[in-house]
Formats: structure tokens, C-alpha cells, sequence
């Protein structure tokens, strides 16, 4: 009978290890069920902003990130109408244009208060199409650009590629429209490359085109 008892102890110890394994794997699996909420956690990431002057003024065409904290139904990224208007869900239109991305946050916000208890509202400019400038003439790429703030003449110069090997460099003007005359305002790329004639490489305004002959 001892004998038969030993086997029925040893028996019963081998059935029971496999139900150990698995309570040990119970109470691992939710760490490792952690592990993707935290890696989705770490792969978000917030909006680029195209600028971060707060002092910029939203205009037309320019793409709007509009996010409403814990609404995601209102959450989105619209662009801005030519009318200088977007349109949310709840409120329809807002006037958009010639307002700081603070101004438009806190008109937001007091319209949505009709439906949203203490709306959070945060607007990100993703995209600046408003404030445009050109360039022509012999470049490797010509054509329009968008106008970052307190951009110069050589800073919109680097960014449109080069010259072509028939640029006369030191010919190069900015043509702005002021009162509705065309006014020239020259630049000469080799001198002021060399720190000389610092007054021509003034700050471009939306509109401006940079003439490479």
C-alpha cells in the first residue's frame, strides 16, 4: 500500500507541473501584452508645425491641424478656403484668415462651448500656401515658394537649387509691388556672399519675385 500511495503522490506532483507552467506564463502574459500599447504609445507623435511664430497670420490655402483635446469627431486637418474660411464639424464655418493659430484657437473654443464642456483647442499651421514667393530667370528650379518668416534674398536663393552656368550673378533683383507700381530692389549675389552690401539681402514679403537674368 505504501508503494501504491508513493505512485499516486508522484503521479499527482507530474499532473500538477504542467499547471504550475502555466499559472508562471499567466503571470507574464500581461507584461507582455503591455509591451504594443506602450510601443503605440511611443510611435505617436505631434504634428510638425510649418512654422512656430506665433505672431503668423493664417491665410488662404494655408493647412490647419485642429485639434479638440478628448474630441476626436471634431479633431482634423483642414485647409483654408479662399474665402479665408474652414469648416468643423458642430460650428460650420470659421473665419480663418488674418487670425494668429492662438486667435483661431480661442474663437474655436468659444464656439464649441455651446456643445463641449471646457473645449481644448489647439491649431497647428502644417502647411503655409498663402505666403508665396517666386523666382525666375536661370536657376536650376524656378517657380513658386513658400515665404517662412523673416526669410532674405540668399536664404530663398538656397532653397530653389542653384544657378544655371549662364546667371549673371551680380544682376539679380527683387521685384515688389508697392502702391501698385512695380519697385526693383538689386542684389548683388557675389558681394553680398563676400559680407558686403548687407542692405540688399532684405527680409522678401508674400508676393515677391526674385529675378535671376
Amino acid at each position: 500500500m505504501r508503494t501504491n500511495n508513493r505512485e499516486w503522490m508522484l503521479l499527482a506532483a507530474a499532473l500538477l507541473l504542467p499547471l504550475g507552467g502555466l499559472s508562471a506564463q499567466e503571470k507574464t502574459n500581461p507584461k507582455e501584452s503591455k509591451a504594443p500599447a506602450h510601443a503605440a504609445v511611443e510611435q505617436t507623435a505631434a504634428p510638425k508645425a510649418a512654422t512656430e511664430d506665433p505672431a503668423y497670420e493664417i491665410g488662404a490655402e494655408d493647412q490647419l491641424n485642429i485639434s479638440v483635446w478628448n474630441e476626436p469627431n471634431v479633431t482634423r486637418i483642414v485647409p483654408v478656403r479662399p474665402d479665408g474660411k474652414i469648416s468643423l464639424p458642430l460650428i460650420n464655418d470659421v473665419q480663418a484668415a488674418g487670425l494668429t493659430p492662438m486667435q483661431l484657437a480661442m474663437s474655436i473654443s468659444e464656439k464649441l462651448k455651446k456643445f463641449i464642456a471646457d473645449p481644448q483647442v489647439t491649431v497647428i499651421v502644417m502647411a503655409i500656401n498663402s505666403r508665396r514667393y517666386y523666382i525666375v530667370g536661370e536657376m536650376t528650379r524656378a517657380g513658386a515658394f513658400p515665404l517662412m518668416p523673416n526669410m532674405t534674398v540668399l536664404q530663398a536663393l538656397s532653397s530653389a537649387g542653384g544657378f544655371s552656368q549662364f546667371a549673371n550673378l551680380k544682376a539679380i533683383y527683387v521685384l515688389r509691388i508697392v502702391e501698385g507700381k512695380s519697385v526693383k530692389f538689386p542684389f548683388n549675389y557675389k558681394q553680398v556672399i563676400k559680407g558686403n552690401h548687407p542692405e540688399q539681402n532684405i527680409v522678401l514679403k508674400p508676393g515677391d519675385t526674385i529675378v535671376v537674368p
